[in-house]
């Protein structure tokens, strides 16, 4: 249950709060560095998978739906601004995703994406996952942003969407933290690097949140760019990577999973 004194906050500092929780959560996750060096594949390809579908459930519930239904009355026909932000969305992260330097887990330092650059591998593979933090805090700071833009509601919506991304922040925390000790790394510095990927998500929430109170017209294209971006990292990276083994139905029946989740968060908060 969301408290009075949570309810009444400005939307802003009710976005930072929850991302800063999700934070918590990434580096509860890389925590785990400090008692083990590394998990069974499969189990880490279930939590990723459990992440996707998360993630998913969260764009689609939380933000989707809710852009179509904000752009009912508008001028334009009601599927054009969720069609636009979802679509740009998704460009812009294909955008970073191609600028900005970074590895996938699991990769030879060869296969790093983005611009050319001496970085370390360490370097790249923090990187990796920040690009996936970015849409998530921008997600949460919409969805609260929202909130005070619609002048109606309360922020029961913006918080399951926290605690959906927060659940699965867990799993992310851990596969950045293990591979880089596996790799080498000592203990603090895994843990430092793995929590580190999700400092970008109160940032980000913040320019969300801010956006959208500024400017309420955009908010049904801001709802819809934030699920554009979500959807990206799905499926070009969380997927990919959880179906890289030979057991892919542990992963996918995950996934499934977290979408369940994620939409009885969205029924029951």
């Amino acid at each position: 249950m969301i408290t009075d004194q949570f309810q009444n906050l400005p939307p802003t500092l009710q976005a930072l709060i929850a991302t800063l929780l999700t934070w918590a959560i990434t580096a509860l996750g890389a925590s785990v560095v400090f008692f083990t060096k590394s998990v069974e594949k499969r189990f880490l390809n279930a939590m990723l998978g459990f992440a996707a579908g998360v993630m998913m459930a969260a764009a689609y519930w939380s933000l989707l739906a809710p852009a179509v239904e904000l752009s009912q009355g508008m001028t334009l026909p009601v599927w054009f601004p969720p069609m636009a932000g979802f679509i740009l969305g998704g460009l812009v992260l294909w955008l970073l995703d191609r600028l900005l330097p970074h590895l996938h887990l699991g990769f030879p330092t060869e296969d790093a994406e983005g611009l050319r650059t001496g970085w370390k591998r360490s370097t790249l593979l923090v990187l990796a996952v920040i690009l996936h933090h970015i849409p998530e805090g921008l997600a949460i700071g919409v969805a609260f942003g929202a909130v005070s833009s619609i002048l109606h509601g309360s922020p029961a919506s913006a918080v399951a969407l926290a605690l959906g991304i927060g659940i699965q922040n867990f799993p992310e925390g851990l596969a950045i933290s293990l591979p880089l000790r596996r790799e080498g790394m000592s203990i603090r510095r895994s843990f430092f690097f793995g929590q580190l990927s999700g400092m970008v998500e109160p940032i980000a929430a913040l320019i969300g949140a801010v956006a959208v109170i500024l400017i309420t017209s955009i908010l049904p294209y801001a709802m819809a760019f934030a699920a554009g971006a979500m959807f990206y990292v799905v499926i070009e990276q969380l997927i990919p990577e959880c179906q890289r083994d030979t057991n892919t139905n542990l992963p996918t029946v995950t996934a499934m999973l977290g979408f369940a989740v994620m939409m009885v968060l969205e029924t029951l908060i």
